[in-house]
């Protein structure tokens, strides 16, 4: 077959077809100089660094929908299914709108849908036409679980094939991981797409439109953690770009305004996290430093008597002094064998690194709970957080935690770092939660108070996964002012308390004074030392021997 002939081949990932890449590019060139604008990507690759961490939540288990996950051999089983629902849809279609001509529509769409992709893709518009016709055909069969409407029983028939998929019990466990696998945002389809097809199911705009609503609007009320919020029922749903933008956008507030934080209080913050992950670190540093100093300084006087002490006990006087600095070193937490540097060792110590930050600084549930403060349950999503210092209460929204939603919350978080052009928002929230969680306590204290419904095995089992969600080093600490804002109030408040102060007052102040009395005695025992040494060398005793005889 000559090379410049297109071939079906062209979506293997080992043979790039030259040939339909140059046509592609002009299909596409062509589509934008028609439009006038470009359509935006909505469709993202999940990026690296997340992705090494936890693949099985942003992969598809069992079910590929798009191209990303298409060629993948463990996944072929469900293209039956596909089949299956493809043919229930073409007995649906009327006779001049046939499963062919949806296609044909379809191909007519190919620029658009494949604008939509982040990644390039190998497909020709043939291809990549019916891949989408058929991966709606079985979206649309499945998303009839959740539709609120009532369908016609000629839409309820579920064939054989797709008896044990479709299960509007919701309990069977194949269910929840195709259910997962919808939600993942490499497998992700645009939502004009399922528009297309249900009109030609439908023949009506409009009916279309009222069906697709009443199906995203109930899967988005079943994945949505925050089951008491209140789903919008207008037409501007349909205008997302897929089903977990439509989601995104149900969970995180708009931003209108941003909220400022004081710098002043920023930087006592900033203090804190330095003293509680360095600990006392850095001042053995300092004490290590004031050692090396005068240990060089005493070693610089080569004339005179002096020289000739140095000479007769700097070995004994390094050999003690280490042995010393053994000693010293557990309580400095430092090793021995930098006491005493060799000639042009140019390390640099870690007292100049910023301090590894993997969390928020806030207390956690259990100790603003035995501060006083009240945490209360609120109806809606992140826009209802709140701290009120007067009252001392801690408002967050009811949350509810199942098997789907740790592949919920990881893909959101990946969808809007790769898209939002604003504060992560998600994703601050999640590293609220993972602030003041630390242990399966805190997710009692927080269930007790009707603000976590947990459908887990354990609140172990949800203390971890929360604190595993910032486990990516690809996940950041960010701002969002409407967070940041309430955390701050949390921080002011909890340190305002007199017995959190007398306990960093301890910190800083006893602890630190403790530091400079280890000093104090080093430098004592350094000067014992030395004076052992020349003792040693020019027999004080006898000279005290004498002075006492003499007296």
């Amino acid at each position: 077959m000559s090379q410049h002939q297109p071939t079906m081949s062209c979506c293997s990932s080992s043979n790039f077809d030259e040939y339909q890449w140059v046509i592609n590019v002009g299909r596409a060139l062509e589509k934008e100089l028609e439009d006038g604008d470009e359509d935006p990507v909505c469709i993202f690759t999940v990026p690296k660094t997340m992705m090494s961490s936890h693949p099985d939540t942003y992969t598809p288990q069992q079910l590929s929908l798009g191209p990303y996950h298409y060629l993948r051999p463990d996944l072929h089983e469900m293209e039956w299914y596909k089949l299956s629902a493809a043919k229930k849809l073409q007995n649906q279609l009327h006779s001049s709108h046939d499963f062919e001509n949806l296609v044909e529509q379809l191909i007519k769409l190919e620029p658009k849908i494949r604008a939509c992709y982040h990644k390039y893709l190998k497909f020709n518009a043939e291809t990549l036409a019916w891949m989408m016709a058929l991966d709606v055909s079985f979206l649309l069969e499945f998303l009839q679980i959740y539709s609120l409407k009532e369908t016609s029983s000629s839409s309820r028939v579920v064939t054989s094939r797709m008896s044990h998929l479709l299960d509007y019990s919701k309990r069977k466990s194949v269910h929840h991981v195709i259910l997962r696998d919808m939600v993942m945002l490499e497998n992700q389809i645009p939502l004009f797409v399922l528009r297309k097809v249900l009109e030609f199911q439908y023949h009506s705009v409009e009916s279309a439109d009222d069906m697709l609503l009443s199906m995203i609007t109930g899967l988005a009320k079943e994945l949505s953690p925050f089951k008491t919020i209140e789903l919008p029922k207008s037409q501007k749903i349909l205008e997302h770009s897929h089903l977990l933008d439509l989601l995104y956008d149900i969970i995180v507030p708009k931003v209108e305004e941003p909220v400022e934080i004081s710098e002043e209080f920023a930087d006592q913050i900033e203090a804190d996290i330095q003293l509680e992950s360095e600990g006392f670190g850095s001042d053995s540093n300092y004490v290590k430093q004031l050692l090396n100093e005068i240990w060089n300084m005493v070693s610089q006087l080569t004339t005179g008597p002096v020289s000739l002490l140095i000479k007769n006990i700097s070995s004994s006087v390094t050999i003690k002094m280490k042995f010393s600095w053994t000693i010293l070193s557990t309580l400095l937490h430092k090793s021995p064998d930098g006491l005493i540097k060799t000639e042009g060792d140019g390390s640099t110590t870690s007292m100049n690194k910023p301090p590894l930050v993997e969390e928020i600084t806030i207390p956690s549930v259990t100790e603003l709970s035995n501060s006083g403060v009240s945490f209360i349950p609120t109806r809606g999503n992140i826009s209802t957080i709140n701290f009120d210092k007067d009252k001392a209460a801690f408002y967050l929204p009811t949350i509810s935690l199942d098997i789907n939603t740790e592949v919920v919350f990881r893909n959101l978080m990946a969808y809007e770092i790769s898209n939002a052009s604003g504060p992560l928002i998600f994703t601050r929230y999640i590293e609220l939660l993972n602030g003041i969680i630390d242990t399966e306590e805190d997710v009692g204290l927080l269930r007790e108070r009707g603000i976590i419904l947990n459908r887990l095995k354990s609140d172990e089992e949800v203390a971890d996964m929360l604190n595993g969600m910032s486990d990516s080093k690809a996940i950041r600490l960010t701002k969002a002012p409407i967070l940041d804002k309430v955390i701050e109030d949390v921080n002011k408040y909890h340190g305002s308390l007199w017995m959190v102060k007398i306990r960093k007052f301890t910190k800083r102040s006893v602890f630190s004074s403790w530091q400079y009395l280890t000093l104090f005695a080093a430098i004592v025992l350094m000067l014992l030392l030395a004076v052992e040494s020349f003792c040693s060398v020019f027999k004080c005793y006898r000279i005290f021997h004498n002075d006492f005889y003499e007296g």
